[in-house]
């Protein structure tokens, strides 16, 4: 049997999230629009919360989208998006994702637009568990923690229990 140990509550992701927001801000801030795309689906609604404290402590607009793909065989499904290619064409995106664990989801997210001109692509997680195994890195970390291989995180957005959980 094994236990939670809850890591962030509500008010420390939401607060790491404001952080997140600036940091986006202060390297974009030249910038009219940014495009964030959430990975589906817990970095989706991260990504819808990372806007609104963009766009509460700045004049960027944000467009917010989801992305798409089998996070187990990446490889094996096409990567969808929720816009068209010229929506985000020439454009900052920020991709937003909860746990980076292998980089495996991120780089087949980020492959999705290596096809398409942008001005940049950076990437924000909440937790980084530091086990990249693929050549990607977050450009905007909430929290790294060291865990062991056998240690799983869990992101919990809704309900009573939200909050960031080591078991």
């Amino acid at each position: 049997m094994s236990s939670k140990t809850r890591i962030l509550d509500a008010s420390q992701v939401n607060q790491k999230l404001i952080r997140l927001a600036w940091q986006v801000y202060e390297h974009n801030a030249d910038e009219q629009e940014i495009i964030i795309v959430g990975i589906a689906e817990r970095g989706f609604v991260l990504a819808k919360k990372l806007a609104k404290y963009i766009e509460k402590i700045s004049n960027i607009k944000t467009l917010v989208t989801q992305v798409r793909l089998d996070k187990k065989t990446p490889y094996n499904k096409e990567v969808t998006i929720g816009i068209d290619q010229q929506d985000y064409s020439d454009k900052v995106v920020i991709m937003v994702d909860d746990v980076l664990n292998s980089g495996k989801t991120l780089i087949y997210g980020a492959k999705h637009f290596l096809t398409t001109p942008l001005k940049k692509l950076s990437t924000v997680v909440l937790i980084d568990r530091n086990h990249n195994r693929y050549p990607i890195k977050a450009d905007y970390v909430g929290l790294s923690l060291a865990t062991t291989l056998k240690e799983y995180i869990s992101v919990e957005l809704s309900g009573k229990e939200q909050g960031v959980y080591l078991s």
